[in-house]
């Protein structure tokens, strides 16, 4: 038997020529040379960031005093106000009014949910009410309330607990009727009576919506001060502001601006703890 070809050459001296293998760099790993900065740092990029752009225009003249005081003026001032005594004294009475049309407005807005979330009774008597107040603009119902409660602190707290109310009794509506069914039917089958289920189940399956109501009337709490402390104020981060613009001080009003963003970040890291606390059962996504 003849072979038609001769075999291949398999010899050493045969030239074959090996893959190259080159080095491959993750797609994440551009991302984790980021992560490695603390992220602290990196949250303050942005607003050092703005600060600098905003000194650079107000020292070239772009930004001209009267319009909005320079970062410097702005932090002298602040300076002034907190050795005096009078910025912590008006922080002080507005961190009153707020805790005080917070708790009142918390009490009403969570109870109404209550009682709307757990009976179709109670739905059926105070939800359709609830819905149609809270598309009343609430900051128009200032005349009304110095009408029916004056110009002291009684307007002021409940223009707070108004704004609070409806966002807590919304989101705790919310939270407790989307409780999974499945899981009351697993307690029902358990032995749980109506209560057990309703502190068992219920209630900790509706706290994400709480808590995101929480937040949520934090910062409508703020907002409604704001308002609030504009109604005849002798005390206060609004009666600074006010005093402000009368004088045309905008450093004045930047550094009371700058206060209630403050207080803001610091109402809403006291939720963010408190979420970490109560949902801990909870896995949630935290971002890559």
């Amino acid at each position: 038997m003849t072979l038609d070809h001769a075999p291949p050459d398999i010899s050493p001296e045969s030239t074959y020529h090996s893959p190259v293998l080159e080095a491959v760099t993750p797609v994440s790993a551009h991302g984790s040379r980021l992560r490695t900065v603390p992220r602290w740092l990196r949250r303050t990029v942005g607003p050092l960031l703005l600060l600098v752009c905003w000194q650079v225009l107000s020292a070239a003249g772009v930004l001209h005093r009267d319009i909005l005081a320079s970062p410097g003026t702005i932090a002298r001032a602040a300076g002034e106000l907190i050795a005096d005594g009078t910025l912590p004294a008006a922080m002080g009475v507005s961190l009153q009014r707020v805790a005080a049309g917070l708790l009142l407005g918390g009490v009403i807005g969570i109870c109404l949910a209550l009682v709307s979330g757990l009976s179709r009774l109670g739905e059926d008597l105070v939800d359709a009410t609830v819905q149609m107040l809270r598309t009343v603009p609430w900051v128009g119902l200032i005349p009304l309330f110095i009408i029916w409660l004056g110009i002291g602190e009684a307007p002021k707290v409940a223009l707070i607990a108004l704004g609070v109310a409806f966002h807590l009794y919304l989101n705790v509506y919310a939270g407790i009727r989307g409780v999974d069914e499945q899981l009351v039917e697993a307690g029902e089958s358990l032995g749980l009576g109506r209560w057990g289920l309703i502190r068992h189940v219920v209630l900790p399956g509706a706290l994400p919506g709480a808590m995101t109501g929480l937040r949520y009337s934090l910062a409508t709490a703020w907002l409604a001060l704001v308002f609030g402390e504009s109604i005849n104020a002798d005390a206060g981060i609004g009666f600074l502001m006010n005093q402000a613009r009368d004088f045309f001080r905008t450093d004045i009003i930047v550094v009371c601006l700058v206060v209630y963003a403050l207080l803001g970040l610091l109402a809403d890291a006291v939720v963010r703890t408190l979420e970490r606390l109560l949902l801990q059962w909870r896995p949630t996504f935290k971002g890559q």
